[in-house]
């Protein structure tokens, strides 16, 4: 009977692991046959509306492109703000792909801007180009060998630059259109630059938050004084870096406001959040026992907002990298000129700012979780620090001229907070000193990690070490993606280069 039983127990298990397999694939197709439904509509549209002009099957085959292109943008890139969001809980799933879905498409359409750069960061000389045509094969082949890669960097689940994908496929195409000299090698030396500061910046500037918090409230005697005290301030510290960042990066095609004028918002915004957040944190503490899970609460919603704002921001900025080779397209075959500039047809607009939501809602899941748990365990306060370096580090790199990711500057955060608590977690077994280390949010856990001192502290110590290397940098993501930064510009030209080649031959 016992036989019959284990084997029906086998059988059941392995009929769940096949219906779970069924529904994944199932899952699968699904969004791939949802993506295909926008691609078409997006060709639909175009020859709709311009099926009689000259070379309008490029023009359909462009706007495919840039909607394949928006679809992976939404993928990859939007998971660094709201990844910490969703990763710490304060968010679920659904609503941070809700939220991020329509702050993207805000940003984009609001404030995206009537006219786009359309060689990304000036890094060819347009003047080399021997023609139009050739100009608007180099931007095609652009825009889909970013695509690809971006395609290809989700798949393998590793955040990277959507900047520097476009980069690398405007040099590759560039170069193979031109040759060499066509591209501005200075700027692509502070591009590369930037694959070290920005994540560096982000990281420090992450961790050093992340460790006033800790010395300044966690560490503390009487936790729940220590937040009624500081944590207004960090909130308004919070509010102020995201009123100064959505004047240099999400409205500034409305409204390029002066640095003082900037300074002064953000000065203001301080002061007119710390008096309303001190009321609201003392309500909230009025019941806290101290518990760190508790204090860590009252970052929850400071936390949604500032998903919010970046996914604006990203949406006011980013969509360029969709749109830009594309209305560089129209604007080309157009006009029959190579343009620098050119105005952003509405069209082209909403392929932007919808293929990036639509690439959120349907793939961003993956990359989201990456960001938000999988390199390293986060909670409010910790996911707090990495939203609040985001910001703070473009305010910062901008000041002086330095060259950053807003990619690698969320994952260069997520990284800085894991190590910090690392080094933490390390210093306390060196010194044995409990002020050094978290409370665990379980009392249960801690009253047991007690008793087993008492019966056999070498296996005590153990079951402290193995509750705490959960909470550890995972080395492999940090590979993975340290891997992917370093060949995106690369991989980009590669794929601009080929692509360039197989549609010129295509073409003559």
């Amino acid at each position: 009977m016992s036989v019959k039983k284990t084997a029906l127990d086998k059988d059941l298990k392995w009929q769940k692991r096949m219906d779970a397999g069924m529904g994944a694939t199932a899952s699968i197709s699904a969004k791939l046959g949802l993506a295909i439904v926008f691609l078409i509509a997006c060709s639909a549209f175009v020859a709709f509306h311009m099926g009689g002009l000259p070379q309008s099957g490029f023009l359909i085959a462009a706007a495919v492109i840039g909607g394949y292109m928006a679809l992976n943008i939404g993928a990859n890139d939007v998971a660094n703000n709201v990844g910490p969001a969703v990763g710490s809980k304060a968010l679920t799933m659904v609503g941070a792909l809700l939220i991020a879905a329509v702050f993207e498409a805000a940003g984009a359409i609001i404030a995206g801007g009537d006219v786009v750069g359309t060689i990304k960061n000036g890094i060819i000389d347009p003047n080399q180009m021997p023609d139009a045509q050739t100009f608007v094969w180099a931007m095609m082949a652009a825009l889909l060998a970013a695509a690809l890669w971006l395609n290809l960097a989700t798949w393998l689940g590793a955040p990277v630059s959507t900047t520097h994908s476009i980069v690398g496929g405007v040099m590759g195409a560039g170069m193979a259109a031109v040759g060499i000299d066509a591209v501005n090698w200075p700027t692509m030396g502070t591009i590369a630059a930037s694959w070290v500061i920005s994540p560096v910046l982000g990281g420090l500037i992450a961790a050093g938050f992340l460790a006033f918090i800790k010395f300044r409230i966690i560490y503390t005697e009487d936790r729940v004084a220590a937040a009624r005290k500081w944590v207004p301030i960090l909130v308004g510290v919070m509010v102020s870096a995201f009123s100064m960042y959505l004047m240099m990066k999400g409205v500034k095609k409305l409204w390029k406001a002066d640095t003082s004028v900037v300074i002064a918002i953000g000065i203001a915004a301080f002061f007119i959040t710390v008096l309303p957040v001190r009321k609201a944190v003392h309500r909230a503490s009025a019941t806290m026992t101290g518990r760190r899970k508790e204090i860590a609460s009252l970052f929850r919603i400071p936390l949604v907002v500032s998903a919010a704002l970046l996914s604006f921001a990203h949406g006011s900025n980013d969509v360029a990298n969709a749109i830009g080779p594309l209305a560089a397209i129209v604007s080309g075959v157009d006009s029959g000129q190579i343009v620098t500039s050119a105005p952003i047809p509405i069209w082209v607009m909403v392929i932007g700012a919808i293929g990036i939501s639509a690439g959120l809602i349907l793939f961003g899941p993956k990359l989201i979780k990456t960001v938000g748990s999988k390199i390293t365990k986060l909670d409010p306060i910790r996911a707090y620090t990495v939203a609040l370096s985001a910001a703070l580090t473009v305010i910062v790199a901008s000041a002086l001229g330095l060259p950053v990711s807003s990619t690698h500057i969320a994952v260069g955060a997520v990284f800085g907070v894991g190590f910090l608590r690392e080094s933490l977690s390390h210093r306390r077994r060196q010194v044995a000193s409990p002020m050094l280390v978290d409370k665990p949010d379980d009392l249960q856990a801690d009253e047991h990690l007690e008793a087993l001192r008492q019966i056999d502290p070498n296996e005590a110590e153990k079951a402290e070490q193995k509750m705490r290397k959960r909470l550890l940098v995972r080395r492999r993501y940090a590979v993975t993606i340290a891997t992917a930064w370093v060949v995106t510009v690369p991989a980009g030209a590669f794929l601009g280069a080929l692509l360039f080649f197989t549609i010129r031959g295509i073409m003559l």
